[in-house]
């Protein structure tokens, strides 16, 4: 038996928890359990905050129902979040840390509940928490913050803990270090964000959550901006409702009325006109963003890696391939590997293969100043 390791994921209307051993130099899976949660047991709670002692029972119950004890755990590891913008790594839970994932520092999710559950385990037993790649982690390149309005700045929106872990993954098959290479990495699943890795570092992406990049099952990504003013003056609808369709009920949702890529793959597969355009479409606008990360990195990137769930779809990653195969050499991830990804941030730590990151709350870039 290796290193035990406790992974816990909080997300919108479930908590993933997943327990990993490190025997023989790997990761191993012991369980993996999706926790959903219901609307009337959510909405008991008027913040995400107040959902902690909820959650913490969940992960509890859990891991006793699967005959596991806490006491047999080294070391607890969580999604992090509501922290300030950070460089990507492995953090050790401190007191500030702590602090701003309670309080929400940089936006609520339930993700912020991860370190606070893994440090109450921690406390409990005499071992190690951790937060992996949280989704605050920025490492934008200076120049790709500014815009064409002063005081509007690009900020890293994107799926970093599972872009990292699949680009570390085809280091390891390929003998290189992730430090040294470079890759333009394409998450494709409810939301996308296609990124320029360059030497460990995302560089440059689109905008998952505030709104850039190609259409996703949820999202509606670039627009005219002429006619997103027009739909908000429209009367037609309230800011929340605006940003609801762009951003959630978008894309695929709106086109089709359903954000499962099955049932549109199902369409295409019939020839349905309207099924094959969009799903063309939509290579089409990850191909152009593919292109645009490639320049990024002048042109010198070792391998395009399509990851996310839409990329079990055979036809759709094949497609999507042809149309990149020309940057670099592409490689298909399919799914995701969040969970798995916050077990190996944890166990580099471990064995020492990785230093943690000290949290010290302060933001890795301040809005510029230049011209304003």
């Amino acid at each position: 038996m290796g290193e035990r390791i406790l992974a816990i994921n909080p997300g919108s209307t479930s908590t993933k928890i997943a327990l990993f051993d490190g025997a023989d130099g790997a990761l191993h899976e012991l369980f993996s359990v999706k926790a959903a949660h219901t609307s009337e047991e959510l909405t008991q709670f008027p913040t995400i905050q107040s959902q902690l002692q909820f959650r913490t029972r969940v992960v509890e119950e859990t891991l006793t129902a699967q005959g596991f004890a806490l006491s047999d755990i080294d070391a607890f590891v969580g999604r992090g979040g509501g922290l300030m913008p950070l460089v990507g790594g492995t953090y050790a839970v401190n007191a500030l840390l702590l602090d701003h994932a309670s309080r929400g520092m940089n936006g609520t999710h339930p993700a912020q509940l991860a370190a606070q559950i893994c440090d109450n385990y921690a406390k409990r037993y005499g071992k190690r928490a951790f937060v992996v790649d949280p989704p605050n982690t920025d490492e934008f390149d200076e120049v790709a913050r500014p815009t064409g309005l002063r005081g509007v700045y690009r900020e890293s929106s994107v799926h970093a803990l599972n872009q990292k872990e699949v680009a570390r993954r085809y280091c390891a098959a390929h003998g290189l270090r992730y430090e040294d290479a470079n890759f333009v990495v394409a998450h494709i699943g409810g939301g996308v964000s296609v990124t320029a890795h360059r030497r460990g570092r995302m560089v440059d992406s689109n905008d998952t959550l505030r709104g850039s990049g190609p259409m996703s099952p949820t999202r509606a990504g670039d627009l005219p901006y002429i006619d997103v003013i027009e739909l908000a003056y429209s009367g037609e609808y309230s800011k929340t409702r605006l940003v609801d369709r762009l951003n959630r009920r978008g894309g695929f949702t709106d086109i089709f009325g359903t954000s499962d890529m099955r049932e549109i793959e199902a369409l295409a597969e019939t020839g349905d006109r309207r099924a094959v355009l969009y799903r063309n479409a939509m290579i089409h606008q990850l191909a152009k963003y593919a292109g645009a990360m490639a320049a990024v990195l002048n042109g010198e990137v070792d391998a395009v890696i399509l990851t996310g769930g839409v990329t079990r779809w055979t036809d759709f990653a094949e497609r999507l391939a042809a149309r990149v195969r020309w940057i670099a050499e592409v490689a298909v991830v399919a799914g995701e590997f969040e969970m798995e990804a916050l077990a190996a941030g944890a166990l580099r730590v471990l064995r020492g293969e990785e230093k943690a990151r000290e949290y010290t709350g302060e933001a890795v870039w301040g809005q510029l100043t230049v011209n304003n």
